[in-house]
């Protein structure tokens, strides 16, 4: 198993830990922070980019996690990204929004116990 396997499974295995009753929203969860394009470094840029940089940044970091709600999800992600979202698992947009102001947190903290971001595979 190479590294970005291994990368995808604890990614996978932290937003199942997370998500248990909404396993569709966990596979959605994963692409934002592992499989999507840039995984979770364009994660935390996108929040940067969007105005909530520090709160990202302290879910990453080793301190405590500053709590974010979800209207500020929804100026991160954009709102188009959470109808898409929410259209993929059957929820309403307000649901999950205010699921991933609580999960979002809790899953990028996991991912990054060491307060750093993993380090990407390198090129083939």
């Amino acid at each position: 198993m190479g590294l970005l396997d291994s990368l995808k499974q604890e990614a996978m295995g932290a937003v199942s830990k997370f998500t248990g009753d909404h396993p569709q929203l966990g596979s959605e969860i994963s692409d934002l922070v592992h499989t999507g394009p840039g995984g979770l470094s364009a994660l935390v840029q996108q929040f940067h980019a969007n105005g909530l940089g520090s709160v990202i940044q302290s879910w990453v970091s080793t301190g405590p996690n500053q709590p974010i709600t979800a209207q500020q999800i929804q100026q991160a992600l954009g709102s188009d990204k959470v109808k898409q979202i929410a259209a993929r698992v059957g929820l309403d947009p307000n649901v999950v929004s205010q699921k991933l102001s609580t999960l979002l947190p809790q899953i990028v903290n996991h991912l990054t116990p060491n307060g750093q971001l993993p380090a990407a595979p390198a090129a083939k």
